[in-house]
C-alpha cells in the first residue's frame, strides 16, 4: 500500500473552518489530524489479526470538541500543559497572572488555550514519509502569558510504524512553555469500553504527589510499595481502586511519573502499553523528563465518541509526556522558561507493533 496524505473540510468550530488531514504510512498505521487544536482525531493501528482500528478517543464533528467542559481529546495542550497553582508565577521579578479555569488553578493554557485555536497546516512530507506541520502564533498577553510565542507541531509517520511528534517554539520575550499531546489511548479499540485492562510499564521509580487541587507538593516520592509502581508491567485496573490517599484525591490516576536516567533532551524508550486482547503494543520514546498518567477520571458517560459509544471514566488513558506541572513555582523542577534567541524543542515517538 503506498503512502498517502489528504486534506478535506471538516466543518467549523468557533466561527472558523476546520480541516482534517489524513496520513497513511502504507504499512500499519494512519492518523487523522484537525487544524482545530492540532488535534489527533484518530490513530489507526493494526491488531494481531491484521485489522486496523482506531485506538484514540475523539469526536465525529469539529463542533463537539469545543462544546461543554473540554475533555481535551487528542489536542495539543498549551501554552502550558497541565496545572499552574493559582494561575500565578514570577518570572524575572515580574508576577504573571493567568486565568483560573480549574478551580483555583490554571489548566492547559487557560479557557482559550491552544486546543481552541485554528492552526495553520502544510504538507511536510519527509523522505517519502507522510507528515504535516501545524503552526500557531500566540501573541504577547495571550491568556496572560508574556511574550509572543511562535509554536509548531509536526506529525510524521515513519516506515517502521511510528508516529513521531516534534514540537518547536520561539519567543520574543521571556516566557514559559510546556506542550504535550493529550491523546486518550485504548489499544483494544476506541469503542471497546474500558481501557484499564491495558498493561502499562513505565521506567519511573519516582512520582509527584499532589495536594487537594492536584498541584504537585514538590516532593519526588518513590513509587515502590504504591499503586504508582509500573516499573514492571501491570494492568491499570489492578491497583486503581486501592485505598491510597493520592488515588482518592484524584479519583484515580492523575499524576506525573518521573523518568529514570537519560540525558536531558535525549530521546529514550520509557513507556510500554499493551492491549492484551488486540495484541497491540505501543512503545513511547521521548525527550521529556516525565509523563502525566491520567485514567480519564472526569469522563462521565455523557459524551458520544466517534465510534458511537458513550465515554465513561477509564475508557481511555492519557500518557502526556511533558515537563512537570507547576514548574514555574518550583525552581527545583526542570525549567520551562524560554528566552529570546532560544529554540524550545521536544520530540515524542509513538511506536506501534503487535504482540505475537
Amino acid at each position: 500500500m503506498p503512502t498517502a496524505i489528504t486534506c478535506e473540510p471538516f466543518g467549523s468550530a468557533l466561527g472558523q473552518p476546520v480541516e482534517r488531514w489524513t496520513l497513511d504510512n502504507g504499512y500499519g498505521i494512519a492518523i487523522s489530524a484537525l487544524t482545530l487544536g492540532a488535534t489527533l482525531q484518530q490513530v489507526r493501528a493494526v491488531d494481531r489479526f491484521g485489522e486496523r482500528g482506531n485506538v484514540t478517543l475523539g469526536f465525529a464533528t469539529a463542533e463537539e470538541y469545543v462544546t461543554g467542559v473540554p475533555p481535551f481529546f487528542g489536542v495539543v495542550a498549551g501554552r502550558y500543559a497541565n496545572r499552574i497553582r493559582d494561575g500565578r508565577f514570577t518570572l524575572d521579578g515580574r508576577e504573571v497572572q493567568l486565568p483560573r479555569n480549574d478551580g483555583p488553578n490554571h489548566l492547559h493554557g487557560g479557557p482559550e488555550g491552544f486546543d481552541r485555536r485554528t492552526w495553520r497546516a502544510e504538507d511536510a512530507t519527509e523522505n517519502g514519509q507522510p507528515a504535516i506541520r501545524l503552526s500557531l502564533t500566540s501573541e504577547d498577553g495571550d491568556q496572560g502569558y508574556p511574550g509572543r510565542l511562535d509554536a509548531s507541531v509536526t506529525y510524521l509517520l515513519t516506515t517502521d510504524d511510528a508516529l513521531e511528534v516534534r514540537y518547536e517554539a520561539t519567543t520574543d520575550a521571556p516566557t514559559v512553555v510546556n506542550l504535550t499531546q493529550h491523546a486518550y489511548w485504548n489499544l483494544e479499540g476506541e469503542n471497546r469500553g474500558s481501557a484499564l485492562g491495558q498493561l502499562l510499564q513505565v521506567r519511573a521509580s519516582r512520582y509527584l504527589p499532589v495536594d487537594e487541587t492536584l498541584i504537585p507538593t514538590g516532593d519526588l516520592a518513590p513509587v515502590a510499595g504504591t499503586p504508582f509502581d509500573f516499573t514492571a508491567p501491570h494492568a491499570l485496573e489492578a491497583r486503581i481502586r486501592v485505598g491510597h490517599p493520592q488515588l482518592a484525591i484524584a479519583g484515580g490516576y492523575d499524576h506525573t511519573l518521573v523518568f529514570d536516567g537519560g540525558e536531558p533532551g535525549e530521546i529514550a524508550p520509557v513507556i510500554f502499553l499493551e492491549g492484551p486482547v488486540s495484541g497491540r503494543m505501543l512503545r513511547i520514546e521521548t525527550t521529556e523528563p516525565g509523563v502525566q498518567l491520567y485514567s480519564g477520571n472526569f469522563l462521565d458517560g455523557r459524551r458520544i465518541g466517534i465510534g458511537g459509544t458513550l465515554y465513561r471514566a477509564g475508557d481511555g488513558v492519557c500518557l502526556e509526556t511533558h515537563h512537570f506541572p507547576d514548574s514555574p513555582n518550583h525552581p527545583e523542577f526542570p525549567s520551562t522558561v524560554l528566552r529570546p534567541g532560544e529554540r524550545w524543542t521536544s520530540t515524542t515517538r509513538y511506536r506501534f507493533s503487535v504482540v505475537p
